[in-house]
């Protein structure tokens, strides 16, 4: 079994130490909204085996070697998927204070998270409370003493029943996935256990935040102890949720998540492209943040993104590569926070019918092609614009295959320009204004006698006013 929880307590006391203050990262409220995110699933990208194998291997090093490539992508803060001990994928936890040994010890992560620290790169990581794995050190004590055990009420069990693990007792896992046995979040003893785990990670580690997974199945309730706790360890402290489909604003808002993942434009995304129906995202963004009085996200930025660890890369799922570019306009351009998937920014493909694997590979060293180039170029378009990172949302001009744009804030408008098609195309509308500069190439744009876009062409135009 696990060792008595006294014993435990004086060894967790051992691992902490003070927090850890680095000069290129002041405390600032709200720095999510101006930050373009850059997501690594470190066991894939680490290449460690899928089951824990319980030999030590330092592996997270690596980050370490690819900082300069996301210093020249313009990346703001890295969210790492599950760093922690675990049976396989890192969703299913073993221990919430040691960093998996397929990765390495709790010291080579901080050497990590000092180096990003230190170029001015903050550090989110997966916050997997929803549920553990079946290797959870209170499970297993369970499992040896059943109701003798003084974890037994830090899940949902019944010893009138069984799994098909024949534990002798049945339990309530995530979502029927009895890899994954649901916590009681009702018991108090788990929620502090978790918030000294996550202030164990900002001691250690200096993390800036936390991505939720399956937020959608933590109570309101939680969230509200969760928001209110972390503020108090780091006035600047982010949750950012991980949401599906319904009202976001059930998990979003003052004392809830920060932002929650957009997952309802993520379709949107490609297969806008994929139909040649651009209409589909422009009404999907226009539902969420357009002007009108009943629109449902106005004033929240939800993490948006082309693909992650869950789903087809992008460079896969777009029936034309050529649309690589304007898709990363997109979402470069629109209301929300921009994260990028390690690998993607030069096109990596992926595909979810080869297992999840195939969209979590193994990556020796960063590579850059023109894709890459231009995604960095955007990453500094959207750092350096209040209107990209804050302004409103209208669609100007709308058709199958060209979408332009205006975001919007007090004394700075930016228009975004996308053109899907294989042809270029004069765009005719009232720009407010003679002439602007695309904040992505640096270069005038004169808006008199109509407006050339490119085929599969981007630009953001700073309006002169």
């Amino acid at each position: 079994g696990s060792p008595a929880p006294s014993a435990r307590v004086q060894e967790e006391k051992k691992m902490d130490s003070k927090p850890v203050v680095h000069k290129k990262i002041e405390n600032k409220p709200g720095w999510q909204n101006e930050t373009v995110f850059y997501q690594i699933y470190p066991m894939g990208f680490c290449g460690a085996p899928y089951e824990n194998d319980g030999k030590p291997v330092s592996r997270i090093g690596k980050v370490k070697d690819w900082v300069p490539h996301l210093q020249k992508l313009n990346v703001g803060a890295v969210y790492f998927s599950p760093v922690f001990e675990s049976d396989s994928h890192g969703y299913d936890t073993r221990d919430y204070r040691k960093i998996d040994c397929r990765l390495g010890t709790n010291e080579d992560f901080k050497e990590v998270c000092q180096a990003l620290h230190e170029a001015g790169i903050r550090v989110v990581l997966d916050g997997v409370f929803n549920h553990v794995g079946r290797g959870f050190w209170a499970f297993r004590d369970v499992q040896e003493k059943k109701w003798d055990s003084p974890y037994k009420d830090w899940f949902h069990i019944s010893f009138d029943g069984n799994t098909g693990y024949n534990d002798g007792f049945w339990y309530e896992a995530w979502e029927g996935h009895y890899e994954l046995v649901k916590l009681n979040l009702q018991n108090p003893a788990v929620v502090q256990h978790q918030f000294d785990a996550v202030r164990s990670w900002v001691d250690q580690f200096g993390i800036d935040g936390l991505r939720l997974d399956v937020a959608y199945c933590l109570s309101p309730d939680y969230l509200r102890q969760l928001r209110s706790f972390t503020e108090g360890l780091k006035p600047d402290f982010v949750l950012m949720g991980e949401t599906l489909h319904g009202d976001y604003n059930r998990w979003m808002g003052d004392g809830l998540c920060h932002s929650v993942t957009n997952y309802e434009c993520y379709k949107g995304l490609w297969s806008s492209f994929n139909s040649m129906n651009l209409f589909e995202i422009g009404h999907s963004l226009a539902r969420q943040f357009g002007p009108e009085q009943w629109t449902l996200y106005k004033g929240r930025h939800l993490l948006s993104f082309l693909d992650n660890h869950d789903v087809e890369r992008i460079a896969s799922i777009l029936t034309n590569r050529e649309h690589l570019r304007p898709a990363y306009g997109v979402l470069f351009g629109m209301p929300g926070v921009p994260a990028v998937y390690y690998g993607s920014e030069w096109g990596l493909e992926g595909r979810k019918s080869q297992g999840d694997d195939a969209l979590r590979s193994a990556l020796e060293k960063p590579e850059s092609n023109e894709l890459t180039g231009f995604i960095a170029r955007l990453a500094q378009a959207r750092r350096s614009s209040r209107a990209l990172c804050y302004g409103g949302y209208r669609n100007v001009v709308l058709t199958n295959r060209q979408i332009i744009f205006e975001r919007a804030v007090e004394g700075e408008r930016v228009l975004v320009a996308v053109n899907a098609d294989s042809a270029p195309y004069t765009a005719h509308f009232d720009a407010g204004c003679g002439m602007a500069v695309d904040l992505i190439t640096g270069e005038n744009h004169d808006f008199g006698g109509g407006s050339q876009l490119a085929p599969y062409s981007v630009a953001f135009w700073k309006m002169e006013r």
